[in-house]
């Protein structure tokens, strides 16, 4: 995935990782010789991690994990970082030579923007997911001093002052642990999605990027989340969502491997999120009345 031809670039590479020995190689060869710095912050994990990483000749530092936002918060503010500008990515994802080499030209064009949007192409089973998911841009790239994480424990984007533009070539996620980890992994985010919904319940008050349906992609999606997804009763939207991404955007046209993504992340997950997020109130519930 290394192409040795391609200039050393004022870039830092950040990835954040929790036993990720099966993932770490792939995004680790994706951006050694090209990064000036890289960096593994790592959750103290109880793998081959940190080995890797460091047997790799990345900078390895670990941290207590308290939620995906201060960890990264922490990797923006404590890391050592001495390039201009950042990318974060993660242990399941790698950069293709297409996106490195434009990211090398516009960092060495010194251009207006202080943060670039880039496509994340999904490899499911082996199959690259277009419909239905693809393209999802996300906001990974941007210049030292200029960015920071919203304050969300899950599903967390950056915040980035200024100017920002869009990158023609995508990076990759391919996650080699296979579906019974993604399972156990999706249970955690889950509890980390219904206490992200006891908070909007609540009205409680945190640093999030801004929510309109004309912004980004992403400001679209925290729109459509506040003001149309949260009014469907729980239990009956993933079902709309699962339909939406499976037969309006054609899923359905991607193979069998398509159709077990989508019934797993739109349908699963979500009823999952929204049956954690019920048993949670209903506790809540139960402990209020207790003091009375």
């Amino acid at each position: 995935m290394s192409d040795n031809s391609l200039p050393l670039t004022d870039i830092a590479v950040i990835i954040l990782t929790f036993n990720e020995a099966a993932n770490l190689p792939q995004a680790l060869a994706s951006v050694q010789g090209w990064a000036r710095q890289v960096f593994v912050l790592d959750s103290f994990s109880t793998d081959d991690t940190c080995e890797i990483a460091r047997t790799a000749g990345c900078s390895v530092v670990q941290n207590r994990f308290v939620d995906y936002s201060k960890q990264r918060n922490y990797a923006i503010e404590q890391l050592p970082i001495e390039t201009s500008w950042i990318l974060f990515l993660d242990a399941d994802e790698w950069l293709t030579e297409e996106l490195k080499a434009e990211i090398s030209q516009i960092i060495a064009s010194k251009p207006e923007e202080n943060g670039y949007y880039i496509k994340r192409r999904m490899i499911w089973m082996g199959q690259w997911i277009r419909r239905g998911y693809y393209p999802t841009w996300i906001l990974r790239l941007f210049r030292r001093g200029r960015g920071r994480c919203e304050d969300r424990s899950v599903n967390e984007h950056l915040i980035v002052e200024g100017k920002l533009g869009y990158l023609q070539h995508d990076f990759v996620h391919e996650d080699q642990k296979g579906i019974g980890d993604w399972i156990i992994k999706h249970d955690r985010y889950a509890i980390r999605e219904a206490l992200e919904l006891l908070k909007r319940d609540e009205k409680q008050s945190q640093e999030e990027i801004y929510a309109s349906f004309w912004g980004t992609q992403s400001e679209r999606k925290r729109w459509l989340r506040y003001k149309v997804w949260n009014r469907i009763p729980p239990l009956i939207r993933p079902w709309f969502f699962f339909a939406y991404r499976y037969v309006l955007c054609g899923g359905f046209l991607d193979g069998r491997e398509a159709f077990v993504f989508h019934f797993l992340q739109a349908l699963w997950f979500m009823t999952l999120v929204d049956a954690k997020y019920l048993e949670a109130k209903q506790k809540a519930g139960k402990a209020l009345f207790s003091q009375d």
